[in-house]
């Protein structure tokens, strides 16, 4: 392949790589200020809120300005109930009437060990909390009325006035009518007076999302909703505030994000895991907050925080005796896209949660191609392992076409180097026809000058997809891989130091090295030559942290091309003559005669 246009692939790649890998690390710091901690230790109403509770029209105020939530404390007194199928537990509690959290049984929590993950383990609010309502809140008692091992319905009743219902269902273990990783919720409202009663605008808690373990950094911790046809998210990032870069983007800390509505579904999620509330009838708003998780820790460390957010809804009057329901789907699970992508299940684009980007039609086709592959043999180790190798096999296979068709055209580039050093020497004094000569040196020779960019520049897509794909593709989450214990992170055999030893972005950088060596090399310019030599270099710092799959990827496409290569410089081509003295001086002749300038004789 022609260096100099594998050069400026390779920048194009760089740079589009820079921009999404210093999109997402170089969030700004937060600055100095101090935070203070709201606490709120929870109080029991047994089933009745005080007297005095009665909400009024206007909505709750917001905390204040300077404030962030804080992580719920249990005085020990609260009682749960578990509902459950094959796929998650998920625990109810009698504070709020809310679920307490949701243990996904098909997901550890950490590697070689039993423990399920749990979402909203630790939280500013249970889940499906009635936010900002005084008297219904996480403070007040609930009285459960009847449980089941998929069921759960707690009351609660406002100053003697209104009766509060909250229902909690999940389906059973072999009931295919839903997802399984879908809690069903319904709060109705009932007036019991023989007046009108206006209650205020609701909020529901979506959980708290929060690190998946002690080497995340938090960068995929982000709320989000879809108003029916756009969506919009909301990282940690966005409430920290901070100087920016060097000045630029700088901004004060946000104690809050309030966007208005409509809400067709809102969303909490991490790395790998999400909770999404799709309600029957779209919110009116949501609510984004920090939640400092580890109070030992400063408040200017960004890692205490976790992200929390509440959708709002507006509620009609009551009339006397009349009642309202306020109904959703809430999913807590695995960010997994061919679940989410089930137009049956999740009919409005749910499966935007997993924030592919601009290139998320590459992200897309990956890992549904990758999920089928793994379909063939699901249960042979490190399945997904050799689903990522077999992928990246097809998808090079797919482009072998191009790949022949740019290698041949570098092959003729290189041959007729001679030829251009003749043309360059002809017209070094006319630019415009070395140019014009130049290209008809090309057409002759059936060269295409850009031809070595488009191998690179067709898998730039692809491997921007793949590594935004890897961001939040839960099925490769604790799946090992050769001596890798997880594809979705580094491959980390030892420590040398601090220094981690990760084996498959070594690998990866040796391929470059041994690719840029067999392919041909016309480029004579020191500068390039200079660019190529550091090229495997750079390729490898920039991969060396990332996930595993990643690097297993770039591994086995270079491995193919490798091999690919070697085939294509032991190919004839044979495209016609290239001698300096032969079809260089015809070209030159040639284009001279065609655009000597002949002025006619004047008469006599």
């Amino acid at each position: 392949m022609d260096k100099k246009n594998t050069v400026i692939g390779v920048l194009l790649l760089l740079a589009a790589f820079a921009s999404l890998y210093l999109g997402q690390r170089l969030s700004p710091q937060r600055s100095a200020q101090p935070t203070p901690t709201i606490s709120t230790p929870q109080t029991a109403a047994t089933g009745t809120a005080p007297a005095n509770a009665l909400p009024t029209g206007t909505p709750s105020a917001p905390v204040p300005s300077t404030a962030f939530a804080s992580v719920a404390e249990n005085d020990g007194s609260a009682t749960t109930v578990t509902l459950q199928n094959d796929f998650i537990a998920a625990h109810v509690t009698d504070f709020g009437g809310a679920l307490h959290d949701v243990a996904l049984k098909k997901y550890p929590a950490e590697r070689d060990r039993p423990e399920p993950f749990v979402f909203n383990a630790l939280h500013a609010d249970p889940m499906l909390a009635l936010v900002d309502f005084p008297g219904l809140d996480r403070q007040t008692r609930f009285e459960l009325v009847s449980h089941t091992p998929t069921s759960a319905v707690y009351r609660a009743v406002l100053n003697g006035q209104v009766e509060v219902t909250r229902h909690y269902s999940v389906l059973q273990a072999g009931d295919k009518s839903g997802d399984p990783y879908v809690v069903r919720h319904e709060t109705t409202f009932r007036n019991l007076s023989d007046q009108t009663v206006t209650l205020p605008r609701v909020a529901l808690s979506l959980g708290t999302a929060a690190p998946t373990d002690a080497n995340d950094p938090g960068i995929r911790l982000t709320t989000g909703y879809s108003n029916g046809d756009d969506q919009n998210f909301f990282a940690r990032s966005k409430l920290e505030g901070g100087n920016g870069f060097f000045g630029i983007g700088a901004s004060e800390p946000k104690p809050q994000i309030l966007t208005g509505g409509p809400i067709a579904w809102a969303c909490v999620s991490n790395q790998f895991f999400a909770s999404i509330l799709t309600p029957d009838q779209p919110g009116s708003g949501l609510i984004t907050r920090r939640v400092k998780l580890l109070p030992m820790l400063p408040d200017e460390n960004r890692n205490a925080y976790g992200i929390t957010s509440a959708a709002q809804f507006d509620l009609t009057p009551l009339a006397a005796n009349a009642e309202t329901k306020l109904g959703a789907d809430f999913y807590v699970g695995p960010k997994e896209y061919r679940r989410l992508a089930n137009g049956d299940v999740f009919k409005k684009d749910q499966d935007k949660v997993m924030q592919f980007g601009f290139f998320k039609f590459f992200s897309q086709i990956l890992l549904t191609l990758m999920t089928w592959v793994h379909g063939w043999f699901p249960s042979a180790a490190w399945a997904w392992g050799w689903a990522v190798v077999i992928t990246t096999l097809i998808l090079k296979i797919i482009f072998v076409p191009f790949t022949l068709a740019a290698s041949r055209s570098a092959k003729r580039m290189a041959k007729i180097q001679p030829e251009m050093q003749a043309v360059r020497e002809k017209f070094k004094d006319n630019p415009q026809k070395l140019q014009a000569a130049t290209m008809e040196l090309f057409k002759k020779h059936k060269v295409n000058p850009m031809g070595g960019c488009f191998p690179i520049l067709i898998t730039i897509p692809f491997f921007i997809g793949f590594f935004q794909m890897l961001q939040s593709a839960a099925e490769l989450r604790f799946q090992p891989f050769l001596w890798a214990y997880d594809l979705s992170a580094p491959d980390t055999v030892l420590h040398i130091g601090p220094f981690p030893l990760n084996i498959m972005p070594l690998l990866m950088g040796a391929t470059i090295v041994i690719q840029m060596r067999l392919t041909p090399s016309p480029a004579v310019d020191n500068m390039q030559v200079k660019m190529m030599k550091f090229m495997p270099y750079i390729m490898t710092m920039f991969c060396y942290t990332f996930s595993c799959a990643l690097a297993l990827y770039s591994t086995v496409n270079g491995i193919f091309t490798i091999g690919q290569q070697l085939v294509i410089n032991r190919m004839k081509d044979n495209p016609g003559p290239v001698g300096p003295g032969t079809a260089a001086a015809t070209t030159a002749a040639a284009f001279t005669k065609s655009t000597k300038n002949v002025t006619p004789k004047k008469k006599k």
